[in-house]
């Protein structure tokens, strides 16, 4: 029997995403890839993929997706609410935690829980196309599997393969939030008045409704640059962040622009990205500095928690 899922319904900004593209910002091309790394490598263990396989990615709302074909495992990870639909019954699900999915069953994942993306993935192998490696979706630049499109109702997508170990798994994670976001001191830190940089790590930002998956858009008190509002465009890393004209901050998320001429102030640590892109609009953000190698201690501990949590699976 072919498998395959069929999307009845979209949701917001649904689009298949993996681990990205690497070394390829010389030509403009950025990362993109999974937002949040932790929740899309833990969803391809639970369900026994390789841990770098492409998963659904969703925001706020996600799909309604009906499946035909054979008996096979998904999971969901993140803070999500939905509901599988067995014929006529429905059951709430729990993230975290696999479950089988049978010829005509149906997933409605209805909402992401005070956070913005979650993760959808079955047991086998998608069948998309690649690009430079990886299918991740880019929107803005049409880049990826999908023609680079976001999922749209009805589409449809088969399932070349369906992994032979079938056994349910569940763990125990919590998605916790942050309560600062670590940040090392930007290539143009002294662009910026001695007051600025004060309120830059002492007051509370909030992140505002014109975000997305290249970038975060804050609001609060206006950041005062002393030297320059423009600079010589150069190249920018997910993370950086720039302070426009208007004095509002805007953080380069995983899709950003690979160059920018606005002034970057700090880089928020890769350790605290995961989280960082978990806050939804009206969130309110604190900045706290630390060194170079502190960042690179806490990434180094990022990463022996990914290990630790993937090794109970």
């Amino acid at each position: 029997m072919n498998s395959f899922i069929e999307i009845i319904r979209a949701g917001i900004n649904s689009t298949f995403q993996d681990n990205g593209r690497n070394n390829l910002y010389h030509i403009g091309v950025p990362f993109s890839g999974a937002m949040d790394q932790r929740n899309f490598k833990l969803a391809n263990k639970i369900v026994g993929n390789k841990i770098d396989s492409p998963v659904i990615e969703f925001a706020y709302q996600g799909p309604l997706i009906k499946y035909k074909g054979n008996k096979v495992n998904f999971v969901i990870t993140g803070d999500v609410v939905f509901k599988i639909i067995k014929k006529d019954k429905e059951i709430d699900g729990n993230c975290y935690e696999s479950y089988f999915m049978e010829d005509g069953d149906a997933i409605d994942i209805i909402s992401t829980n005070k956070s913005v993306y979650g993760y959808f993935a079955i047991a086998g192998e998608f069948d998309l196309k690649f690009q430079w490696g990886s299918c991740s979706i880019n929107t803005k630049a049409n880049i990826g599997s999908n023609n680079g499109k976001k999922l749209s109702n009805n589409q449809k997508f088969k399932i070349l393969k369906i992994n032979s170990n079938q056994i349910k798994k569940k763990i125990d994670y919590i998605n916790t939030r942050i309560e600062k976001i670590r940040v090392i001191t930007g290539t143009n830190f002294d662009y910026f008045s001695r007051e600025a940089k004060k309120i830059f790590f002492a007051k509370e930002f909030i992140v505002s409704k014109l975000s997305d998956r290249m970038g975060m858009r804050l609001e609060g008190q206006n950041i005062e640059n002393v030297v320059d509002t423009n600079i010589r465009s150069e190249g920018l890393i997910k993370g950086a962040i720039q302070v426009p004209a208007d004095g509002n901050p805007i953080i380069m998320l995983s899709d950003h622009g690979t160059i920018g001429g606005y002034p970057k102030i700090g880089v928020v640590i890769s350790a605290d990205y995961d989280r960082l892109v978990q806050l939804s609009p009206g969130s309110k953000i604190k900045f706290q500095k630390i060194d170079l190698s502190d960042a690179e201690t806490l990434f180094k501990l990022y990463e022996m928690e990914n290990q630790n949590l993937i090794s109970q699976i």
